[in-house]
């Protein structure tokens, strides 16, 4: 990429490239036609209102069923972590965990109404250029990614059973939001919150979601750690606070038991 962000159309009968990897992420919105669309070797099929996020070193391929009309738009890392999101402070853990999937991130039917007219309009602005188009154009961009991020933390987690039902996902979305707060995640209180004694809710969460609830918690919280020391400039120390652990030593511990390194060599891991 020669810039931080670059939006494109294309029509196509083939795809060009196969097996592709980049350095960058990849939003491919299908705006006609059908094919399948390959992430890692997982295959689905894909169709007009699918949008499909491709993260950094993903290998993937699109294999077109006929004519195809695609709004690409890529971006380095660089511009999700100079943009300052309001709400969302840890988007890059959120799109980064799009990896894990292979199909649309759209699955809210009004979002996805909502992003067919944010493309419609992208075309607009990056097809007919005047003042403020770039200004425009990354506003467009910026809602899409916003819309894809919400989508993707409301997409249940592989592990989850198909007749999961929704109290689970009520408990996943209470973990999420208070994964900073370690005394909201006791057991004991999560289990209060909803009503549940602390022994069912090991087994109900165990049922569901084929994991602990602490398993899931630590996990959770790993990704996120691994994401500040990728995308932030913040030190051990203050991810320690923002996570609530009482020292660096403390942090260090835990994240050495999960990943087998310390912070510092995994920092210098990424650096490299």
């Amino acid at each position: 990429m020669y810039q931080s962000l670059e939006v494109f159309y294309e029509k196509l009968d083939q795809c060009p490239l196969r097996d592709r990897q980049f350095n960058f992420f990849e939003l491919v919105y299908v705006i006609s036609g059908i094919g399948d669309h390959t992430v890692n070797g997982n295959k689905i099929t894909y169709t007009a209102g699918d949008l499909f996020l491709i993260t950094p070193n993903d290998c993937h391929e699109f294999n077109l069923d006929g004519v195809c009309e695609f709004m690409v738009v890529r971006f380095g890392e660089n511009y999700v972590r100079e943009y300052q999101w309001k709400s969302i402070d840890h988007i890059e853990c959120l799109l980064y965990y799009a990896s894990h999937l292979s199909g649309s991130v759209l699955v809210n039917n009004d979002d996805k109404k909502m992003v067919s007219l944010l493309i419609q309009n992208l075309q607009q602005a990056i097809k007919y250029e005047s003042v403020y188009s770039e200004d425009l154009t990354r506003h467009l961009v910026n809602a899409i990614i916003v819309i894809a991020a919400r989508n993707i933390a409301a997409i249940k987690p592989q592990s989850i059973s198909s007749n999961a039902d929704i109290r689970i996902l009520q408990i996943l979305d209470y973990i999420q939001e208070n994964i900073r707060q370690p005394k909201l995640l006791k057991v004991e209180t999560i289990a209060k919150e909803f009503g549940l004694s602390p022994t069912y809710l090991g087994a109900y969460f165990r049922k569901h979601c084929n994991e602990s609830i602490q398993q899931y918690i630590s996990s959770y919280k790993i990704r996120l750690i691994e994401h500040r020391l990728r995308f932030s400039d913040r030190r051990v120390h203050e991810i320690a606070d923002e996570f609530g652990f009482a020292d660096e030593s403390h942090i260090n511990k835990f994240f050495k038991r999960h990943k087998g390194k310390s912070l510092k060599v995994y920092k210098l891991t990424i650096n490299n």
